[in-house]
């Protein structure tokens, strides 16, 4: 682990032999980079990008990747992450660690492992209600990436008979005839040039989101329970896009916590390189099979 400066921030990398990962210790908790040696980063990098709270401040995204908590609710989910972060190396894990946010109540914290060969990232995300109050509330785990790029959303094609076998929940601003969304049977795929704000959910049985971009393919694999509720009709996998960046969202499940519980929601990140961009489903199922995951 070494100390940089990254978009003026104080920040530490950790690293392989194959790729590097950028952490911040001015705020957060926020990784805000990560990229194969030699090559650009992946994230966006957004340091002028922000959204008005009720407050009349502005909430700064930064890019990268961040811990939210579902649902969505202004302003308890756009708590400020403009503070500096506590970042202890314990072993092979990062822990990256967030005060107590004063509104929900709700300690933050990213533990990441880097694997010592592979390009492959375990990242734990870890909400503690420090509260005063039981509350009902989700860990959401979402990545900005730059534009340019394709997303692959994988879809259930399990055959159900006369049942019905998937389900999308589709955002009041979403163009459902944006010709940049291809709406396949197995992959909805979405290049990421959108002039206008597009999002979509699903259920995710099959656990993984990808994204393209540079030749470079990142997946995030995250756990689904069937037998659990989430929020957003149900929606375990998120993809939002606009004119700036696309993100890749993973959801836990909905969870009563009550005051000193904690709940966690794994991500493993898998990055390849020499890919080919895809242009069709065709070439996506080419894709997938290649890498021996449906």
């Amino acid at each position: 682990m070494k100390n940089i400066k990254f978009q003026n921030q104080d920040c530490v990398i950790i690293e392989n032999n194959k790729i590097e990962v950028t952490i911040s210790s001015s705020i957060g908790p926020r990784i805000l980079a990560i990229n194969f040696h030699g090559r650009k980063n992946l994230f966006a990098e957004l340091p002028d990008f922000t959204s008005q709270v009720p407050d009349g401040n502005p909430y700064h995204f930064y890019g990268g990747h961040r811990l939210w908590m579902a649902p969505e609710n202004m302003p308890q989910t756009y708590e400020y992450d403009d503070q500096p972060v506590q970042i202890v190396a314990d072993g092979n894990f990062i822990l990256i660690k967030k005060d107590i946010e004063k509104n929900s109540g709700i300690e933050k914290t990213i533990r990441l492992i880097l694997d010592p060969d592979e390009a492959i990232v375990s990242v734990e995300h870890i909400l503690k209600n420090c509260g005063n109050k039981p509350l009902e509330c989700a860990p959401w785990a979402i990545t900005q990436f730059r534009t340019g790029g394709v997303a692959i959303l994988p879809q259930n094609a399990t055959d159900t008979g006369f049942l019905p076998n998937r389900s999308l929940a589709i955002w009041p601003y979403t163009d459902v005839n944006d010709p940049n969304v291809k709406w396949g049977n197995e992959f909805i795929t979405l290049n990421a040039n959108v002039a206008s704000p597009f999002k979509v959910g699903f259920p995710n049985p099959s656990g993984w989101l990808a994204y393209w971009l540079d030749g470079c393919l990142f997946v995030k694999h995250a756990p689904y329970n069937e037998q659990a509720s989430y929020y957003d009709m149900g929606s375990s996998s998120e993809c939002y896009c606009n004119d700036q960046f696309l993100e890749l969202e993973t959801l836990g499940a909905k969870t009563k916590l009550k005051q000193g519980e904690t709940v966690t929601h794994l991500e493993t990140w898998v990055l390849y390189k020499d890919f080919e961009r895809p242009r069709d489903e065709g070439e996506v199922t080419k894709i997938v099979e290649r890498l021996g995951f449906d």
